[in-house]
């Protein structure tokens, strides 16, 4: 399997993945949820030895612990070895969303309204790919940005191949305020997105 990062967010509460991420994401996603947290994205990487990853978060949108990784990748690690859908080795690794996360679902440009964020389309709109701009929530159509020189677009799901916020001031402040008092006492905002994560290899 090339490496590869597959979703189209169509879906208000799931990101909609296709191929074998999308397996994997059909298998996973219900034990995931029944932890109480939510997978936001899921890519394969590699090809001898393929390493899946599984982005994910809190259902009430706090960014996930250490610990918290570690209880998924034993629950994800798990239901891929009873149902297989890797041949051969392959290695899991589990991390938090973190603070400038990538926007899979409706309901995430709902939640980060205001936001900066930088999204790219598979097919042009209006003559370009590549947009960067705020973030204003969702339309019936799509994902509604303001871009920087103040044009309004509003981006079709089906047609978003990938979309990021952008690491602010202000987005890490809207973060530290969701996060649980614990959990700012324990790590700070700062360090908790790159290092949410766990490795696991088949045999």
């Amino acid at each position: 399997m090339a490496g590869s990062v597959a979703f189209f967010a169509v879906d208000e509460d799931h990101s909609t993945h296709v191929g074998l991420e999308g397996r994997i994401a059909a298998l996973i996603t219900p034990s995931v949820e029944d932890l109480g947290f939510e997978v936001v994205r899921v890519s394969v990487l590699g090809r001898e030895v393929p390493t899946v990853q599984i982005m994910a978060d809190r259902a009430d949108g706090t960014l996930i612990t250490v610990e918290d990784c570690e209880q998924i990748s034993h629950a994800v690690g798990a239901v891929m070895d009873v149902e297989d859908p890797i041949p051969g080795n392959w290695t899991l690794e589990v991390s938090s969303a973190g603070i400038d996360r990538p926007l899979t679902r409706p309901k995430d440009w709902d939640r980060f309204a205001g936001h900066l964020a930088k999204a790219e389309v598979l097919i042009p709109l209006n003559g370009r790919r590549r947009f960067s701009g705020i973030v204003l929530g969702t339309s019936e159509e799509g994902g509604r940005m303001r871009l920087d020189d103040g044009e309004e677009v509003v981006l079709p799901f089906r047609e978003i191949k990938k979309a990021r916020l952008v690491l602010t001031d202000a987005l890490i402040a809207a973060t530290q305020a969701m996060m649980k008092p614990s959990a700012q006492a324990d790590e700070g905002v700062e360090e908790a997105p790159a290092e949410k994560k766990k490795s696991k290899t088949r045999h």
